[in-house]
C-alpha cells in the first residue's frame, strides 16, 4: 500500500513534535532559573543610570576663542541619579573643562546638563538635567559592611557602549591610589569587575542592586583592577555639594553626622549653630532626623536635597527621634548672612577689584530676546557687562561692554553671588587663570582670565 506524500509529511511533523515536546516543556520551566539575583540587581539599578557625553576645546594660548573653533575632544562617562528632580552624581574628571554635557537617560531621552557643583579633591561632581518629569533615584546601599569576595557589578558607558554591565568581586578595601602628582584617592574599593574608560562616575552595585560605590579609576596596564569610591564616603561629599547654604544661601544651622553600620543607617544631630533656625526650633545633640517634609532621611545628602526648593522664610516639618519618641519640629529656614559688612566688600566692589568688571543681571527670557532662542538650551540667565576697567584683567583678555557672562570655570553665573563664590573659592589658585564664557551676539566665546586673589 502506498502512502500519500502529504500524509507522510503530516505524520513526520507529529512524530517530531512528540519527540521535541518534552524538551520544549523543560525549556519553558528552565527559563525561570535564568532570572537570577544578578539579573534582578541590574534591573533594579538600570533606570537610575545615565550616560554622559561631552566635548571640550583644546585651544592655543590666545585671549579669546569662539567655542566653534579649535580642536574638539569628545569625552564620555557615566552618572547615577541622586534626586528625582534631575540631580546626578558623576566624577569631576568627567565634566572638567567641558564646553557642553549631554545626558542620555534610561528612557532614551537626551538632555543638556549643567554643572551644579564639584569637589576636585574627592573627584565628585553634581550635574543637573531638566527632564520635565521625575527621574528614578538610585537604590542606596552602604559601604559600611562590605565583604571581601562578595559579588559586585559595574554599570556604565564603557568605551561609549552604553549601559554595559560587568561582573566581579570585591578584591580589596581601603586602597590608597595615586593617579598622578595632582590626584590621590583614599579609602577606595578595589574590584575585578571590568571598569573601562567611560565607566567613570557610574555605580558599583551589590547582588541586591544597591549602590555601594562610584566607579572612579583603573590601573593602567593592568587587567581587572578597578577602583570605586565607597558610597558612604561619596554621600558625605554629595551632601556638601547639594548643601542649600552653598547653592541658594538658605540656612538651617544643623550640624549632623551620618551613622551607618550595616542595616543601621541614620542621621544624627551633633550640634546646632548659635542663633540659627535649628537653635530656634530646639534641635539638640543626639536627635535623629527621620524625615524632612516628604523626604525620608537616611543621611545628610537626603536632608540637603529635601531643602533644595525651599526659600528662606518657609517652614519645613521635621520628624525627630528623641529619647525613643518621635517629635515634630517646624523648621523655618533662614538666610546665610555675611560675617560683617566691614570685613566683606560687596560683590560689585569685589568683582571690580578682582577682574575689572561691572554687571547687571539678565534673566533667561531677556537672553532669548537678545541672543536667540537657542541659548535657552544652555543658559538659565547671565550677567551683562556694563563696565570694563581699562587696566583690568578682563579688558586685557578680550571681554567687552555688552557681553553676557554665563560661566566661570565649571559654574554658571546667573547672579553676583555665583561670581563671589568663585572669587572666594578656597582652591582658586588651582584653577586660576579662570576659564570664562560670554555671549556676544549669537556666539558663545571663551578665554582665560587671571583673578587677583588679594582683591578682598
Amino acid at each position: 500500500m502506498k502512502t500519500h506524500p502529504k500524509i507522510l509529511t503530516s505524520l513526520a511533523i507529529l512524530v517530531v513534535s512528540a519527540l521535541l515536546a518534552p524538551g520544549i516543556t523543560r525549556s519553558v520551566k528552565a527559563s525561570s532559573l535564568r532570572e537570577t539575583a544578578a539579573v534582578r540587581a541590574v534591573r533594579r539599578i538600570a533606570p537610575s543610570v545615565v550616560n554622559i557625553r561631552s566635548e571640550k576645546t583644546v585651544a592655543a594660548d590666545s585671549v579669546l576663542y569662539a567655542t566653534r573653533t579649535g580642536q574638539k575632544v569628545s569625552g564620555m562617562g557615566t552618572g547615577v541619579v541622586v534626586d528625582r528632580r534631575g540631580y546626578i552624581v558623576t566624577n569631576y574628571h568627567v565634566i572638567a573643562g567641558v564646553d557642553w554635557l549631554r545626558v542620555t537617560l534610561s528612557d532614551g531621552g537626551v538632555h543638556t546638563a549643567r554643572v551644579i557643583s564639584f569637589d576636585r579633591k574627592a573627584d565628585l561632581a553634581i550635574i543637573k538635567v531638566d527632564a520635565g518629569h521625575a527621574l528614578p533615584e538610585m537604590p542606596l546601599g552602604t559601604s559600611s559592611d562590605l565583604m571581601l569576595a562578595e559579588t559586585v557589578f559595574a554599570v556604565g558607558n564603557a568605551y561609549g557602549y552604553e549601559d554595559t554591565v560587568t561582573c566581579g568581586i570585591l578584591s580589596a578595601l581601603h586602597r590608597e591610589v595615586e593617579v598622578n602628582d595632582k590626584q590621590t584617592y583614599h579609602n577606595l574599593i578595589q574590584t575585578d569587575a571590568s571598569i573601562n574608560p567611560g565607566n567613570s562616575g557610574g555605580p558599583l552595585i551589590n547582588l541586591e542592586g544597591d549602590v555601594v560605590g562610584i566607579n572612579v579609576a583603573i590601573r593602567a596596564g593592568a587587567q581587572r583592577i578597578g577602583f570605586a569610591i565607597p558610597i558612604d564616603d561619596a554621600r558625605r561629599v554629595i551632601a556638601k555639594l547639594l548643601a542649600v547654604d552653598r547653592l541658594t544661601q538658605t540656612w538651617h544651622g544643623i550640624q549632623t553626622k551620618d551613622d551607618k553600620q550595616g542595616p543601621r543607617r541614620r542621621l544624627l544631630v551633633t550640634g546646632v549653630d548659635a542663633n540659627s533656625p535649628a537653635a530656634s526650633v530646639g534641635l539638640k545633640q543626639g536627635d535623629v532626623i527621620l524625615r524632612s517634609g516628604k523626604q525620608t532621611v537616611i543621611d545628610a545628602a537626603d536632608l540637603e536635597r529635601s531643602l533644595l526648593d525651599h526659600k528662606p522664610g518657609t517652614q519645613v516639618e521635621l520628624a525627630i527621634l528623641r529619647d525613643g519618641k518621635t517629635v515634630a519640629k517646624g523648621l523655618v529656614l533662614g538666610t546665610r548672612k555675611a560675617a560683617s559688612t566691614a570685613q566683606v566688600p560687596s560683590a560689585d566692589t569685589q568683582t571690580w577689584k578682582a577682574i575689572g568688571l561691572k554687571f547687571e543681571v539678565v534673566k533667561r527670557q531677556q537672553l532669548q530676546e537678545q541672543h536667540g532662542s537657542k541659548v535657552l538650551e544652555h543658559y538659565r540667565g547671565g550677567l551683562k557687562v556694563t563696565g570694563v576697567r581699562k587696566d583690568g584683567p578682563a579688558a586685557s583678555h578680550g571681554i567687552q561692554q555688552g557681553d553676557v557672562l554665563v560661566g566661570l570655570h565649571e559654574w554658571e553665573t546667573v547672579n553676583m553671588e555665583n561670581v563671589r563664590w568663585v572669587l572666594d573659592h578656597p582652591e582658586l589658585r588651582t584653577f586660576n587663570p579662570v576659564k570664562f564664557y560670554v555671549l556676544r551676539g549669537r556666539e558663545t566665546l571663551f578665554g582665560h582670565i587671571p583673578i587677583q586673589s588679594d582683591a578682598r
